[in-house]
């Protein structure tokens, strides 16, 4: 079969790692970087894709699904945890090249995979000339090809297996969390944070125009309820101390939420702002940033400036002017 033409990729090989119960860690190398986001295939007998990454990762997945024995007529499902570029900016490239492959999204994102025309306009706006760089335009996907998510559902992965379907919002109002029912793997998108492999320790994911503090602490509760045995990361990895690393989660959510208000206490200006957070956290968390190309490369995919401005507007519609 022809393969249709694609966005151009990162320059690299299919980094696989294989995690047990058929399920396969792919690095999708945003960026061109290495070990910060990932897609994850379920290669039970309807095969799941879980995460597309961005549209400029699009030609990797292709290409570590066919390694791993996923041709154009056999994936079922393709699954995106909330609609981010990161995460589902390749749904266009991947269902053109998947075409049976169903494409599932909470209710509240779906009309962005059918019509992805303001969420490309706002993330240009946002990123500038990085836009191209790190994540390419999302492709619209056929409107009759999305299933939409509520509250719950299921999805059917074969012969009895499931992905078992929550909504968890906090980092962001379409986002979904994922439970296999077979492996106990639970599929965490941001909701839980960024995992940093290299230091063992979870940064926040609070960006705008979503973050709602209220939300991700309900979100947090929701995972540890869902008796999960292992958490994957889309940034990034299998991480199996569930407890530990939700409930180091939580913490990192209410120190940076109260960062953020006394910077904001001492200045209403979002550059001291970030200026003061980012010297706390090297204060606190000098591991992190004792490699200056891990900083460059966790700025490129959750900036202490993103962080700031999403707490910073969430304190605003919140609370009362200090």
């Amino acid at each position: 079969m022809d393969v249709p033409t694609l966005h151009n990729g990162p320059v690299g090989k299919p980094i696989i790692t294989t995690l047990g119960d058929e399920v396969f860690e792919i690095d999708t190398q945003m960026g061109g970087h290495a070990g910060i986001t990932a897609s994850y295939l379920i290669r039970a007998s309807k095969p799941c894709l879980v995460e597309t990454g961005t549209a400029r990762s699009a030609p990797m997945v292709i290409e570590s699904l066919r390694e791993l024995g996923i041709e154009a007529a056999d994936l079922a499902t393709i699954v995106v945890t909330h609609i981010h570029l990161d995460h589902a900016g390749g749904v266009g490239d991947l269902a053109t090249a998947f075409p049976n492959a169903t494409i599932v999204v909470h209710e509240k994102g779906a009309r962005h995979l059918a019509d992805p025309t303001k969420l490309v306009a706002s993330a240009h706006r946002v990123f500038g000339p990085d836009m191209d760089r790190l994540f390419g335009d999302l492709l619209p996907t056929p409107v009759e090809r999305i299933v939409s998510l509520g509250d719950s559902g299921t999805i059917d992965l074969g012969d009895g297996r499931l992905l078992q379907t929550f909504h968890n919002p906090g980092h962001a109002s379409h986002h979904v969390g994922l439970l296999d029912s077979q492996s106990g793997d639970l599929y965490t998108g941001d909701a839980a944070g960024v995992y940093v492999q290299q230091t063992a320790q979870v940064r926040p994911a609070t960006p705008p125009p979503d973050f709602d503090l209220d939300l991700a602490l309900t979100s947090l509760a929701r995972m540890r309820d869902a008796g999960a045995q292992r958490l994957l990361f889309s940034h990034y990895g299998p991480v199996t101390a569930v407890h530990e690393v939700l409930q180091e989660s939580e913490v990192e959510l209410h120190y940076w939420v109260e960062a953020v208000r006394q910077a904001r206490a001492q200045s209403p200006d979002i550059d001291h702002a970030v200026a003061l957070v980012k010297e706390r956290d090297q204060a606190r968390h000098p591991g992190f940033y004792d490699d200056p190309d891990r900083v460059r490369t966790y700025e490129d995919l959750s900036s202490v400036q993103a962080n700031v401005m999403g707490i910073s507007r969430w304190l605003d519609q919140t609370q009362s002017p200090q």
